[in-house]
């Protein structure tokens, strides 16, 4: 065979196994795939771009990649896949995959690769890549070289379709696959016609079915439920904490479950418990504010906790939890019970408190321990309303004082940013926030309200990288207006992700909140006790960035008060494309405002408090 002819057999046999695997992820539901450029990933970027089944979006870098991918599968829920060439491109996915595996998000990560035969001998661009992310990986797999026999075929649409099913099987994560291609790198054949959608066709004229890789969820064991109906059927101060999570359903069954318990619900922000439809009697929001005075801490001591979801935003909260495990002062110690429903992987609660633990998925435990407890003799939930009254009593008091500063105080300050947008979002809409203070100004002026939104951050592991990207991939998957709020330094940080919203069409709205350097410092001993606070943790940077939107070609606006926000938030919702609000704010300033509103609710939750007491 000539030259030509070898070229072309090559060119054939790479089409076929390559197809093969992408017919193994379509099928094993990827719909989204994000590819950065690169030469050795030319056999799999050609087979995701050619097929109409797929929509593909290309980025210039890999980090703003990986990230975009990752909101595009935290909003859908649905396997994303990320593409990339040979050598240190694939380290730049790292940052999305560790989010992804604490985040719980389903990725399938394809890291192209050299043949074994350029391994370690001083090939460009070659290192080794196994299981290069580790830990943060579901699963590793290492595709051979393609051949075109029927059962390397079979392997690869195989592959393929077990990826995805894995990386979307409770708990997600990511799946690293890393594929060797040979040069030369493009495929041949894309004349034939597309293989079927219940298998793909091979030579010897069979066809590989669809792998069933489901993973139900997990109920709790009849025995572990009888043992906390048990322990739990006489207490009457009682509490559930509901952390971060993702499943729409899980709303409905923890009222379910606390209806029956009679025990009071702590919404985290991004727990879905605090907006929507569902019966919100027993769900408790602003308790960031008033858990902060010691007084009602020791008021609402509960007896046991439930939690459920991640790890709960709230630093005041868990510090209550913390010592509430620790008994009354000047009481005799007793452990405080406290129950952490998790996924089977890892541990929410970095103070390590629970009593005890249960491996279940969240809404299979809720419906089969309030099954099991409204079977038992278990006194009904009224005669506590008493211990629910003391929890919504602060929570009102905690609302009615923000409502106050925020007639006494009129500035456009960065909690009433959130404050301001809960109330401007429209039905269904997506509010994205940043770590750092953001998503805590979420979680502290958030209230619950009928109307539905949905709340968005990065809290695997919290960092400030890849945000902008992020929510520009979760915008892909919202029908209703996406906004993102983040400050300057998030902002700065993935500036390389703007250049998605014009090349791809993207719609949402960005606000930036510019406090000139790291604001969340300033609520840290640091502040007060280290000389070089500014040199070191406050980091100003004098930048502000209508430049910035101006080099990615979108709308810029500065607002610093609240009337121009409003007008400015409904204008940018109501157009396509994406647009950029700047918000100006100062450090010391905003530092100095959450203790006054920290102080005016406190008084009003403990005043409260005793008059319900006296």
């Amino acid at each position: 065979m000539g030259a030509g002819g070898g070229l072309e057999a090559s060119g054939h046999v790479l089409h076929r196994y390559v197809g093969a695997f992408v017919q193994g992820l379509v099928e094993g539901g990827v719909r989204d795939v994000c590819l950065a450029p690169g030469s050795r990933s030319t056999p799999l970027a050609l087979e995701v771009w050619r097929d109409p089944r797929i929509r593909a979006w290309l980025h210039l870098d890999e980090r703003s990649c990986g990230f975009f991918a990752l909101g595009i599968a935290k909003t859908s829920r649905a396997p994303v896949a990320l593409v990339c060439t040979s050598g240190t491109a694939a380290l730049n996915f790292a940052p999305a995959v560790a989010e992804a595996s604490a985040a719980r998000v389903p990725l399938v990560v394809l890291t192209s690769d050299r043949p074994p035969e350029l391994q370690d001998v001083g090939a460009a661009q070659s290192m080794d890549q196994t299981r290069l992310f580790g830990s943060f990986a579901k699963r590793f797999v290492a595709l051979p070289t393609p051949d075109p026999a029927p059962a390397q075929l079979r392997y690869a649409h195989h592959a393929g379709a077990r990826a995805a099913a894995i990386a979307v099987a409770t708990p997600s994560g990511p799946v690293h696959v890393n594929l060797p291609f040979r040069e030369p790198l493009i495929p041949a054949g894309h004349d034939e016609p597309a293989a079927p959608a219940t298998g793909i066709r091979l030579d010897d004229g069979s066809a590989v079915e669809r792998p069933s890789i489901r993973q139900a969820p997990r109920r709790p064991e009849a025995t572990d439920v009888t043992s906390y109906v048990a322990q739990l059927r006489d207490v009457e101060r009682g509490i559930i904490v509901c952390g971060p999570q993702s499943d729409a359903a899980l709303p409905a069954q923890v009222v379910q479950l606390a209806r029956v318990l009679g025990f009071p619900i702590l919404a985290d922000a991004l727990s879905g418990l605090r907006c929507g439809r569902h019966d919100r009697n027993l769900v408790v929001d602003t308790y960031d504010s008033f858990l902060r005075d010691a007084h009602v801490q020791g008021v609402l001591r509960p007896q046991a906790v439930i939690r459920l979801g991640a790890t709960p935003t709230s630093k005041p909260l868990l510090q209550f939890l913390e010592s509430s495990a620790n008994g009354r002062p000047g009481s005799a110690p007793r452990p405080l019970f406290q129950l952490l429903v998790t996924d089977g992987e890892g541990w929410n609660d970095p103070a390590l408190l629970p009593t005890q633990a249960i491996a279940a998925d969240a809404g299979a435990f809720c419906q089969a321990f309030g099954e099991a407890l409204a079977e038992s003799d278990r006194e009904h939930p009224a005669g506590r309303s008493d211990w629910v009254k003391r929890w919504q009593t602060c929570a009102e008091a905690a609302r009615a004082g923000l409502m106050e500063h925020w007639r006494d105080d009129s500035s456009l300050s960065e909690p009433r940013v959130l404050s301001e947008l809960a109330d401007l979002l429209p039905e269904g809409a997506t509010l994205f926030v940043s770590n750092s203070m953001p998503v805590r100004d979420l979680d502290g002026v958030i209230s619950n309200q009928p109307k539905e939104l949905r709340f968005l951050a990065n809290r695997g592991v919290n960092g400030i990288d890849g945000i902008v990207s992020s929510a520009l991939g979760a915008s892909v998957a919202c029908a209703q207006p996406l906004v993102l709020v983040l400050g300057d330094l998030a902002f700065y940080h993935d500036m390389n992700g703007l250049l998605a919203a014009q090349r791809h069409s993207l719609n949402a709205t960005i606000v930036v909140i510019n406090n000139d350097g790291g604001g969340v410092f300033s609520f840290l001993p640091q502040a007060r006790e280290v000389e070089e606070f500014e040199d070191l943790f406050g980091t100003p940077h004098g930048l502000t960035f209508e430049h910035a939107a101006a080099q990615y070609g979108l709308e810029h606006r500065r607002i610093d008060s609240v009337d121009l926000f409003r007008a400015a938030v409904n204008d940018s919702i109501s157009r396509p494309g994406v647009q950029i609000i700047e918000v100006p704010s100062e450090r010391q300033a905003n530092a100095a405002l959450h203790d006054r509103i920290w102080s005016r609710i406190a008084v009003r939750a403990s005043a409260a408090l005793r008059e319900i007491d006296a």
